[in-house]
Formats: structure tokens, sequence, C-alpha cells
């Protein structure tokens, strides 16, 4: 565990899948950094990485949007983002973006010294053992590309998971191996994203899991559709929700209720 100010303030990146498609995945997040001891915050000055303009080579727009980014979380002692994608974004390639710019590139450097992806920063930063949810099933967890391989994180997330009551997990043989979204990938490469979701997905049913469980909304869209269309019956959850025990429909999902106020 690193050493960190007591009662840290947190500003939580909530990102634009979470803000647009699963504001639940933020309530999650902001509820389990209020347990661990965080003072959250969510800006409201905040808005999208750049991640979506970096990878596509628009770079001039890319740092145009960080540095609105890195001007406001800098109050902060934490970036906590509910995504190793956008928490990525910030913590490898800011730094990279401003790499020829002598007085942004502290800044972004400094940024990038303190953002977190969720279940890193609360496993490895706040020492969180014991979460407040509880969920029934079996779960197999897809660990996304930019937080294993960006964020280092692999472990933390399973941790937390194994203290959430009624939840088995179940490993993937192709943990590692990417769902086949990746951002713009998917709209570049559509036939060849296809095949490497249904691999992904098939993996997962395979597994004898009745849920998978990431913490990239990216990833759990691209899967949970999948496994409409293809009429499998396994529910997708963000980690964050089933760590904190927020009620939600699974991704892709309407709750009876919802489906009727809307008839």
């Amino acid at each position: 565990m690193v050493e960190r100010p007591q009662n840290p303030s947190v500003g939580l990146f909530a990102t634009c899948l979470v803000d647009l498609f699963r504001p639940s995945v933020g309530f999650a997040a902001a509820k389990l950094l209020e347990a661990a001891g965080c003072r959250v915050a969510v800006p409201r000055a905040q808005t999208c990485c750049g991640q979506p303009a970096y990878n596509s080579g628009a770079k001039a727009d890319a740092k145009r949007i960080a540095r609105r980014v890195i001007a406001t979380f800098r109050p902060f002692d934490y970036v906590v983002a509910p995504s190793g994608s956008c928490a990525g974004m910030i913590k490898a390639h800011y730094p990279e973006a401003f790499a020829d710019d002598p007085r942004w590139l502290p800044r972004a450097e400094a940024l990038a010294a303190k953002t977190y992806e969720l279940t890193g920063f609360l496993h490895d930063v706040m020492g969180v053992r014991a979460v407040p949810g509880k969920f029934e099933g079996i779960a197999a967890y897809h660990d996304s590309c930019s937080s294993l391989r960006e964020m280092k994180v692999r472990e933390q997330p399973r941790a937390l998971l194994g203290a959430v009551p009624g939840l088995a997990l179940r490993e993937l043989p192709g943990r590692d191996v990417c769902c086949g979204f990746g951002g713009t990938f998917c709209v570049k490469y559509p036939e060849i994203s296809n095949h490497m979701t249904a691999d992904k997905c098939r993996e997962i049913a395979e597994s004898g899991a009745d849920t998978v469980i990431a913490g990239d909304m990216g990833c759990l869209l691209n899967i949970a559709g999948k496994m409409l269309r293809d009429g499998r019956a396994i529910r997708a959850y963000h980690v964050a929700e089933v760590l904190a025990g927020v009620e939600a429909a699974p991704i892709g999902q309407v709750k009876p209720e919802a489906e009727e106020a809307t008839a």
C-alpha cells in the first residue's frame, strides 16, 4: 500500500460512457470511494479524456481537451476513473502528448502520477478488503486491455470481488485477449471486431458463468450487445456495481417496470 493523506480528496472522472449509458456505475464508484474514507467530488467542468480524438490522429483537439481535464482535476489528491481506458489515457498518454511542451508537460505528469483505475485505487491505495455488495451468481471477469497493459490492474478486481458474498469467479482461458471493442477499432474493422467478440462470448458461455463482469464500459457494451444478439442469457455488470451492491438491470437490458412505463 502506498502512503496517502488521511481522508484524501478524490476527483471522480466519470467517463463519457458512464455518463451517457450507465450512470449507476458512477454512483457505485462514489459509494465505494466514500466507504473507503475518501472525500469525493465530481467536477461539473469535466469532459471527455480526449482518447477518441487522440487515437484518431486529431492530436491538437486531444490536447485541447486534455488541458481542460488537467486544470479541472488539479486541486484533488487523487483522480479515480471507473475505467482503465480513460485512466490509461490520462496516466500514459497525457505526458506523451505534451512531451514537447515545457509549460504543460509538468502539469500532465503531475496529473498522471495521481490518476488511478477504480479497483486499483481501492485495493492498492486505500487498502480496501471488504465491500458492501452481495451478488448471487457465477461470474467471469474480463480484463480490459488498458487496465492490464497501461494501469497494471489484474489481481485487484479479483481480490475485491472475492470479498463479495454469494459470488463465484471463473477464469477465462483467454483472459488476456481483447474483446474486440478497442474504441475506434470496432468501427474501422467491424468484421474482425465481431469475430473477436464472438470468441470472447463463447469462452464466457463455456465457462459456465451466468454473468460477465468488467471494469470498462466499452468492453461491457460490446460484450453485452453480442450476447443479446446471439440470444445468450448471460448478464453483464460493471465491477463497481457488483462491489457496491447497486441494484440495476444488466447492461443492455431493461427492468420489467421500466418496460411497462414506456409501453
